[in-house]
Order: structure tokens, then sequence, then C-alpha cells
């Protein structure tokens, strides 16, 4: 599946659903919907993103998600199943996360504590160290687990998947998403 350059823009602005269900222990949390990810409606999807290539050499996920294609409604079912949800700090779909102001990141952020709050992971990982700094005033923040919880629930800040972020490789990112899914119970294959 491929799209042109007017499709994708058509997508600016559109809805992306959170993937969240019952028994939810670990949260990813991404910066915001990417055109190509409203375009399938599918929380970090685009070719490039390695964000399902991690989480299945991580052991997070036990099958490949085409993240070009979009998830299947069986992909979706088994993520919800293993109690893992997918949202955002922002919901604005943009080209680049860094279309985004500081004022609607900490807007998302107070709206992500909201969510928390209501969902009850056991665990929250959110990815990209920049946004988190900016979505909730914390500029020293460092990458891993953080030494405060957030509405209750065990906080990391996780590497982007995003193509765009070059120093880290599905490994590093492997490796970085597989701490929280341990921490939240995950049984990883």
């Amino acid at each position: 599946m491929g799209f042109s350059r007017s499709e994708l823009e058509s997508f600016r602005d559109a809805n992306v659903p959170d993937l969240v269900g019952p028994g939810l222990k670990l949260l990813f949390v991404g910066i915001n919907p990417g055109l190509w990810t409203a375009a399938t409606q599918t929380h970090f999807s685009h070719p490039g993103n390695r964000f399902y290539p991690a989480l299945l050499l991580a052991g997070v996920v036990d099958h490949e998600i085409d993240r070009g294609v979009g998830m299947t409604n069986t992909d979706r079912r088994s993520l919800i199943e293993r109690g893992i949800g997918i949202t955002n700090v922002a919901h604005r779909t943009t080209a680049k996360a860094s279309e985004l102001s500081a004022a609607e990141l900490r807007r998302g952020g107070e709206q992500l504590r909201d969510f928390v709050s209501e969902h009850r992971p056991a665990v929250v990982a959110v990815a990209g160290i920049t946004a988190y700094r900016t979505a909730f005033r914390q500029p020293k923040a460092v990458m891993g687990r953080q030494p405060e919880l957030f509405e209750g629930a065990i906080l990391w800040v996780v590497p982007n998947p995003s193509g765009l972020n070059a120093h880290e490789t599905t490994e590093t990112l492997a490796a970085a998403y597989r701490r929280p899914a341990l921490a939240a119970g995950l049984r990883l294959g």
C-alpha cells in the first residue's frame, strides 16, 4: 500500500482512535499521529517506523505487524489481549511532530493524565524524550524509568521509533521496549 503526497495531506487533523481494552498493563504513548498513521488507522504506522519490528524482536508481540499497511482486527485483538494499549500525547495528526506547539504538548500531557487515571495501566511508556520533557515540564528528564509515578503507573521514557531517530536501531529500540514490558508483567517470547 502506498499513498501519494496529496492523499497523505488529506489526513491532516484526522482522528486516530486509541488502542485500549480491558486489563491494560502497558500503555505505549507516541508523540502524535503522523499522516501515514491516520491513513492506515494504525499507531506508529509508516514503512520506516521501527516500533512493531522492535516489539517483535523484544518478544512483546508474537507476530509481525505490517507497519506499511496497518493493523488487522486480529492484530488489534492480540495486542489488547496481551494487555497492551497505544495512545498519543497530542492527538492532532501532522506530517512531523515538530509541527506541534509546546502548548499543544502540555495540553496533551494533561489529557494523558486523565486517560491513565481512567484506564489504570501498570506501566506507561512515552516514546520520545523531547516531547516528554516539553509536555510534562521536565527539562532534565533522561531516558528510562522515571523516579515518580504517573497517575499511579510506573513511568518510562523510551526512544521514539521513527525512522527520523537515526541513532537508534531496531535492536536498541527492542531493548528499550522490553524493560517497561517486563515491569508491566507481560509474558515475553
